[in-house]
């Protein structure tokens, strides 16, 4: 680093860091249009699947084989199998790729700006896809990208916000899941339906490169300024005895298997909801259902996101374990409410899809603030991209083909399925509640007993 940088890095321990509200308003922006790439081809599964599985199709050798074996496998045809892979195969390549980013020791502001211009690029190759493996090779790229933004901007976050401010900070830059989910499954919808799927993919890259080139400009933050020790105690390399006392970190633990319940249950609702609604429910036409399904993200995610924070900080001071505590008691609350979403008639039903998806997201900041408060600054990005690679292969990585397998074997039944995942999030619930009783002292090992 040079002098200037140098110079510009200095720590900043009575307040938070010079730019740091500037840093949050881009990494926002980012984290939104993540999720927007993401959640497009949500939106868009029915003319996926008629594009490349309907009359006429020609699915080419490879792909041909695999539907072969799949469907004598399952006993029938195994068309919303093969739309899961693509789902899973942007989650596999993020998780396998997210450690690797978070152990790169160069600028973080570089690896986080070369991750958004590649997904942004990968994301508008998918528009010129002509083949359904070639659709599942640029969401394997648009997978890596991701990897090299998810692990690496929390961390920076904590790096410019004391503790004190660290979990409401974090929880403004998780608003972008529920807006960017649903700005994904309204744009996706709209530009589908006016200029065709294609079209969704190819409008996202010039935002995405523009946000590349500004997030390539800006200054790292010193490690650790703002924990015990100060950030000279956290210029070291990682050794194999920082991921053993991970391992043995039960508050880390018990909050990444609940993250890992958790982000199988929101990860096949995302992937799947719209179509289940319009498909299955028969209940309006994919764009309609898409806007409202992406208004209801929108509304309950911004509310349950900033609440589910404030809530958790009101509380500290009396149970100091309110950050497992709320998140565990949410997503048991919205439980019965998922439930009643497969049974209740619609307009109904879309009552219940809010609560139980204000549930779901009222544990976004509190469960992130966690991995930030129990962890060494200088294995952070590590354990940030450790605790990616386990959420999303117990997660979302398996849960869009688990549903479609299951769907597939239960005669297009997809509420089978989704009963399924509900077992799934009671687990997390329970995981979350567990590990209440370790937080106190797990934070007090990072930042001191007074958590200053």
């Amino acid at each position: 680093m040079s002098k200037e940088d140098e110079k510009d890095n200095q720590p900043a321990n009575q307040g938070r860091y010079p730019g740091a509200t500037q840093a949050l308003l881009l990494l926002l922006a980012i984290n939104i249009f993540n999720y927007v790439d993401r959640q497009i081809l949500s939106a868009v599964v029915p003319m996926i699947r008629t594009e490349f599985f309907g009359p006429g199709s020609d699915p080419g050798p490879f792909v041909g084989t695999l539907l072969g074996w799949l469907e004598r496998i399952l006993g029938s045809n195994p068309e919303n199998a093969m739309i899961g892979l693509t789902a899973m195969a942007f989650m596999v390549t993020y998780m396998l790729a997210a450690p690797i980013a978070g152990m790169l020791n160069i600028k973080r502001w570089w690896i986080v700006a070369g991750g958004v211009a590649l997904w942004s690029l990968a994301s508008g190759a998918t528009g010129f896809a002509t083949t359904f493996g070639m659709l599942l090779l640029t969401r394997c790229l648009v997978g890596i990208g991701e990897a090299a933004y998810g692990p690496i901007a929390p961390t920076i976050i904590a790096d410019m916000f004391p503790l004190k401010e660290r979990g409401k900070m974090l929880s403004w830059f998780y608003l972008a899941i529920p807006v960017g989910s649903a700005l994904g499954f309204i744009f996706g919808g709209l530009i589908a339906a006016w200029l065709g799927w294609r079209w969704a993919f190819y409008l996202v890259v010039p935002p995405g490169l523009i946000l590349a080139v500004w997030a390539a400009m800006k200054v790292d933050p010193l490690r650790g300024q703002f924990d015990k020790g100060g950030p000279q105690l956290h210029k070291r390399k990682l050794t194999r005895q920082d991921y053993i006392a991970l391992a043995k970190n039960k508050s880390y633990v018990l909050n990444t298997l609940g993250m890992a319940a958790m982000t199988f249950a929101i990860g096949g609702m995302a992937f799947w909801m719209p179509s289940y609604i319009s498909e299955f429910r028969g209940v309006g036409n994919l764009a309609q259902v898409n806007l409202i399904f992406g208004v209801i993200l929108v509304a309950s995610g911004l509310g349950a996101t900033l609440a589910g924070t404030y809530m958790a900080d009101k509380l500290r001071a009396r149970f100091k374990g309110s950050y497992f505590s709320v998140s565990g008691l949410a997503i048991l609350i919205g439980l019965p409410f998922f439930i009643a979403t497969l049974y209740v008639p619609f307009p109904y039903a879309w009552a219940c899809i809010f609560v139980s998806c204000f549930c779901l997201f009222f544990n976004t900041g509190p469960t992130n603030t966690i991995l930030a408060n129990v962890t060494e600054p200088a294995i952070r990005s590590s354990a940030f991209a450790l605790n990616i690679l386990v959420i999303h292969a117990l997660g979302d990585v398996i849960s869009p083909l688990v549903i479609g397998v299951i769907t597939d074997v239960f005669d297009k039944n997809m509420n089978i399925a989704f009963l399924a995942m509900s077992g799934v999030m009671a687990i997390g619930g329970g995981f979350w509640l567990w590990g209440a009783k370790y937080l106190e002292a797990d934070t007090a090992k990072i930042s001191g007993p007074d958590g200053e």
